[in-house]
């Protein structure tokens, strides 16, 4: 094994739900163009999938922390395509994202965020609606992927133990409940179009942004 793929981590996660996210990702995506936006990549695995599924769209993984995107480079040197790009740092909850300094298009497709703001401050949750709103096209989606609650109640017991370890964890943190998410996006100029049920008490969130016109 090459030192470069040494570095490769794996999360057990990805095994458990790649294939629930991504098959909804190719209902949702499947035959659009242009970019795509991965907040929260990881360990990279998602983002080697995904762009795998999606060969007509160029996938763009980021991440807060240095630490991840050697292992995210590490797969996407191992399996990537040609439509995987190179991760960069991108903390989600600046004003600015700066992407456009990278070689993204002005207007984005899609942005992708799995598994991110349950253990991120809610300033993270705002700045992604924000950006949200900023660089997605007209009729651009923002698809989040975790646990979340409904109407202040959680959906399952474990969830309700998870929250509770996440905020002893980080007073910042926790499970975000739909409504509130809801309200963040209609600030920005995004409606709910789907709440999807997936494995393990998690659910999918499609936002789209309102079209022009």
């Amino acid at each position: 094994m090459s030192d470069e793929a040494d570095l490769r981590r794996d999360a057990p996660a990805f095994h458990r739900n790649v294939a629930p996210i991504r098959a909804l990702l190719l209902e949702w995506l499947d035959g659009r163009r242009g970019d795509v936006l991965e907040i929260g990549a990881g360990t990279g695995q998602h983002a080697v999938a995904f762009a795998a599924a999606l060969p007509d769209l160029r996938w763009w993984p980021t991440d807060p922390g240095a630490a991840q995107l050697d292992s995210i480079e590490a797969w996407r040197a191992h399996g990537g395509g040609a439509n995987l790009e190179a991760p960069f740092i991108l903390d989600a909850s600046v004003p600015d994202w700066g992407i456009e300094k990278r070689g993204l298009a002005a207007e984005l497709s899609a942005i992708v965020s799995l598994n991110v703001i349950h253990i991120s401050p809610w300033r993270v949750s705002e700045g992604l609606f924000a950006g949200a709103g900023r660089y997605l096209a007209a009729g651009g989606l923002l698809i989040l992927y975790g646990p979340f609650c409904r109407d202040g109640v959680h959906t399952a017991p474990s969830n309700a133990a998870f929250d509770a370890d996440l905020r002893r964890r980080d007073p910042d943190w926790g499970i975000r409940d739909i409504a509130d998410l809801e309200r963040l996006a209609a600030g920005h100029g995004l409606e709910l179009r789907r709440i999807e049920p997936m494995p393990a008490n998690n659910f999918t969130l499609v936002f789209g942004r309102e079209r022009e016109g």
